[in-house]
């Protein structure tokens, strides 16, 4: 509810297609704070949510006036508790968000309180769109076979989110087969201006989010105000605590300019990536401004959002313009609310004109995109971008310093039953997947027409390339047909596979068995190209060691080439019909060409049909059964959904906090320590714990199914922690994976199997790693491994925003060695015990930890760390073990 103290009198009202709204006017403090004209657009839109949510407890007039006055200074230190309008989830992450809520109503009953308390009270929205793997592909029936799977595979999973849907309120699960949960998001469900009834008036107020998916800032190009947060994080959110955060720096990027012919918004974005990750702007905000807005499509707006995760930031803000208005507009909105929208903007001054001054920012960098060039990012991080024109040349260095044995030299395998062998750079994955590109219908029509035209000459897909299509949208399938470009897509093997995410999240599914056989009998470095935002090591799939992000049209001109060895700059892709060479600039369409066929074939009636029944489902999805209740009947024999053991034994009042004595390292990790090198998504190795445990359970390697697919079984998930297959434990060097060494006999082991035995031996567990530790997606399982297999703190030189604040939330201390401090410094091997002391005394925000480290040799050093607890509501958090008991314990009161 709305808190409404309203000390500055702000309240007002606005009369919009004959109704009207009451709205907290910005422009009626510009009087007595009139650098709020030139506050960042996005900054606004906090300003707004505290004078909304003023009650002089967690918002003061003292918080509303620091952040009316951040222009003066362009930083603030204050922190903030911000309220979000509503939550965003996809399956993967909302799958063990609804069995906490569902642990958490069981765990209320059990101290005493009201079960109906766990409720949610903001508006929450649940994509399915991370189940649907890529079984089947190259042929009519892929859609209809993976979607059977999918159900088959997923069936207890479906069963337990039918049921959270009708045992809490507030609560909407759009079905398998819709589209990803952003571009859903983007096409329908955000409103830009959202609005509530209360208190006998319409409220008006700028449309916010939380969502347990980082992409959720692809929202941010309809200038709705959002990111990702963990699972924790946000079930807190619904459950109507708010989010506190430190006022944000902004850095302004000004884009001038236009795109040139031949360049797509995929390498405007890997553009805009590779700039902003070497400026750095980790936990800050980003804000687009500049004159070339006026050119930059929504679509296009909205692929350099999705990837805020990627350069770092919190968000990657467009504000609201006639562009907006007419996506909106164009996207079937409601009329009354598309006006509401303009008036709305222009009475708050949240309206972007092409002559209205700039605002202030912390610091700015600007991109003039008519130098925009084709590129791709790779082999393993999405900042790492590639000129085409030396994407070639790239995987040969890769290929002698990382990928390969050292000489550079490419190696071939035969391929059981082939005419072909196998060589390293071969591209055996070429999929047009994700967020990222498929809201975009530029590139997805420019992908169509590569195809056409490759058709129409001849050219096919060398064969042992994995095609597959996986819009973000049924309404991508309709301007396709509507084209004519499906056919020629399908020629090719990009038939569609499902509406979902599939590659870019580890859902690739199986190479073929010749295929995978070749790779480990040669051990080839073999390729991925796809259109998607990630592609860390190990995420795409386990046979492929080096994968590239490009635009769609560039996967179809790949999966055409076969090989990263080919400069398809330069190089041939083929022969057509009369045995003559084609090259990508033969079958490359005309930004012109491109811009006609969407304006001829995309249609607002498209958006309208589809989203008519959006929350209906197929016959599938209605033949899903329900049980259970008020709380949830648990199925002890289920290997996809158990109760965690978070509340085993809670009491109604936290214990002490005490000092962490004799810990050992349980991992010893370098930089770039991604959410997937500590809770994989993709598949289960048969011989790693979690395969075992499956097995135990008779379940067969072809049913595993993927860790992301069980994050609703945390007996599943702790034996996945850390077991990236690509993971580099420096205290098992020279082994791959999730491999550690057990200090107290010498013997190397799982790292579950390791962390068990200290537990039986009372042993804390402390983690430490380099610099950037924990990014990637806004993945809870990374905190809630690391907190169930004992880990008490993880201490790393930096940390990426989402995980730190997973591992509070998880009751995990994160702790930050000193500016020129690192394990390689204080010479760790792993073989020390760690006392980290202090906390037992009290913490407070960012305080100095001291941590003495006792040597082999028992010589000992003791470093001053910085706690990266970073705000009081964070420290009763830590206090209470974490976020869901703060929560629990504050609602039990209540009652």
């Amino acid at each position: 509810m709305t808190a409404g103290l309203d000390s500055f009198k702000t309240k007002a009202t606005l009369d919009v297609a004959g109704k009207t709204f009451t709205y907290y006017d910005l422009t009626s403090l510009e009087a007595a704070h009139p650098e709020i004209a030139r506050l960042p657009y996005s900054l606004k839109v906090l300003l707004e949510n505290l004078l909304r949510y003023e009650d002089g407890v967690t918002v003061t007039q003292e918080d509303i006036t620091a952040m009316a006055d951040w222009a003066k200074t362009r930083k603030s230190a204050r922190e903030i508790a911000y309220r979000p309008a509503r939550v965003l989830m996809q399956d993967f992450t909302g799958v063990p968000a609804v069995v906490d809520l569902a642990a958490m109503r069981d765990a209320m009953e059990g101290l005493g309180g009201d079960a109906t308390k766990i409720n949610p009270l903001s508006p929450v929205d649940l994509v399915i769109d991370h189940s649907v793997m890529v079984d089947d592909f190259g042929n009519p029936e892929s859609f209809k076979k993976n979607v059977e799977l999918e159900f088959e595979r997923n069936k207890e999973r479906y069963e337990f989110l039918k049921w959270g849907q009708e045992a809490f309120s507030n609560f909407r699960v759009v079905p398998p087969g819709t589209g990803i949960c952003h571009q859903v998001n983007l096409e329908y469900l955000a409103q830009t201006v959202w609005t509530k009834d209360e208190n006998g008036e319409t409220l008006a107020y700028p449309d916010t989010l939380v969502g347990t998916d980082s992409h959720t800032t692809m929202v941010n190009g309809l200038a709705v105000l959002g990111w990702g947060v963990g699972g924790i994080e946000a079930e807190s959110s619904m459950l109507g605590q708010p989010i506190s955060m430190l006022v944000p720096e902004v850095i302004g990027f000004k884009l001038t300019g236009k795109m040139p012919e031949g360049a797509t918004a995929t390498d405007l974005v890997l553009t805009v990536t590779q700039m902003l990750r070497a400026k750095g702007v980790v936990g800050k905000f980003v804000e687009f401004y500049g004159p070339g807005l006026a050119d930059l499509p929504l679509a296009d707006r909205a692929t350099i959002a999705n990837m805020a995760p990627e350069y770092g930031a919190t968000c990657g803000f467009f504000p609201i313009d006639k562009e907006t208005i007419n996506y909106l507009r164009f996207t079937g909105r409601d009329e009354d609310r598309v006006k509401l929208v303009e008036a709305y903007a222009r009475a708050q001054g949240m309206w972007r004109e092409n002559d209205t001054p700039d605002p202030e920012f912390t610091d700015t960098l600007e991109l003039d995109m008519s130098t925009v060039v084709p590129s791709l990012a790779g082999p393993k991080r999405p900042q790492d971008r590639v000129l085409l024109t030396e994407a070639a040349g790239n995987f040969q260095s890769a290929l002698k310093s990382t990928l390969g044995d050292g000489s550079g030299t490419k190696r071939s395998a035969p391929v059981e039953d082939a005419n072909y062998e196998l060589s390293d750079g071969d591209v055996v994955i070429a999929a047009i997947t994700s967020c990222t590109n498929t809201s975009n219908p530029s590139v997805l029509i420019a992908a169509g027409l590569i195809a056409q035209k490759a058709v129409e000459k001849g050219l096919t897909v060398k064969p042992w390339v994995k095609t597959s299509l996986a819009p973000g949208s049924q309404v991508v399938t309709d301007y396709l047909e509507a084209a004519g470009l499906q056919d020629p897509l399908d020629k090719l093997g990009f038939n569609l596979v499902g509406y979902g995410c599939t590659t870019c999240i580890g859902n690739s599914g199986p190479l073929s068995d010749p295929i995978a056989a070749a790779v480990e009998a040669g051990d080839l470095a073999v390729c991925s190209v796809l259109s998607g935002n990630r592609n860390f090591e190990g995420r795409v799939n386990p046979h492929v060691k080096a994968n590239y992000l490009a635009s769609p049209p560039l996967v179809v001109a790949y999966a055409l080439a076969g090989s990263m060895f080919v400069d398809i700059n330069n190089d041939s892709l083929g022969e057509d019909k009369d045995g003559n060479p084609v090259y990508l600039r033969d079958i490359w369409p005309s930004n012109h060409e491109i811009a006609s066929t969407i304006q001829a074939k995309l249609t607002p009636e498209m958006y309208r049909s589809r989203y008519a029944n959006v929350f209906h489902g197929g016959k599938e999805w209605q033949n899903v059964s329900v049980s259970g209740g008020l709380t949830y009947d648990w199925n002890d024999g289920s290997t996809y959904v158990q109760n965690p053991p978070y509340f085993v034994g809670m009491s109604k009042e936290p214990g002490e906090i005490t000092d962490i004595k004799g810990a050992r390292a349980l991992a010893m990790l370098g930089d770039s320590i991604t959410t997937d090198h500590i809770s994989p998504a993709g598949s289960i190795k048969k011989d790693s714990p979690g395969g075992e445990y499956l097995l135990e359970r008779q379940i067969r390697p072809l049913d595993f199914n993927s860790y992301g697919a069980r994050r609703g079984n945390h007996e599943v998930m702790m034996r996945g922690t850390f077991a990236n297959i690509r993971l580099q434990n420096e205290m098992t060097p020279g082994v791959s994976g999730g491999m550690t060494k057990l200090v107290t006999s010498g013997e190397q082991m799982p790292i579950y199997d390791a962390a068990m035995k200290y537990a039986k031996a009372g042993t804390p567990l402390v983690v430490i790693g380099g610099k950037e530790y924990g990014t990637g997606s806004s993945r809870d399982w990374a905190a809630k491994g690391t907190r169930l297999l004992g880990v008490k703190a993880v201490i790393v030189e930096s940390f990426e925003r989402i995980h730190r604040s997973n591992l509070v939330g998880m009751g995990v201390l994160p702790l930050q060695f000193p500016e020129g401090t690192d394990r390689k410094s204080l010479g760790l091997t792993g073989e020390e015990t760690f006392d980290i002391t202090g906390i037992s005394e009290g913490i407070t925000p960012r305080m100095p930890v001291p941590m003495t480290i006792t040597y082999k040799d028992g010589t000992t050093k003791t470093v001053e760390l910085l706690c990266r607890i970073d705000t009081a509501n964070e420290v009763e958090y830590y206090n209470h073990g974490g976020i869901l008991h703060y929560v629990l314990r504050t609602l039990t009161k209540a009652a």
